[in-house]
């Protein structure tokens, strides 16, 4: 039963686990936002009550 020797699967897991831990993550956090996101003013906006015709 190959499937039980875990010599190479062994090395693949290892492997694998190196390259998400180490080489992905900084090419992912590389990315930037073409827009970034613009900070709101903190006043708030002069609203009216609405003039409802039915009450």
């Amino acid at each position: 039963m190959p499937q039980l020797n875990p010599s190479p699967w062994f090395a693949i897991l290892v492997f694998s686990w190196l390259v998400f831990a180490i080489i992905v993550p900084p090419k992912v956090l590389a990315h930037n936002f073409p827009n970034e996101p613009t900070s709101q003013s903190t006043e708030k906006p002069l609203t009216e009550p609405w003039s409802w015709p039915w009450q």
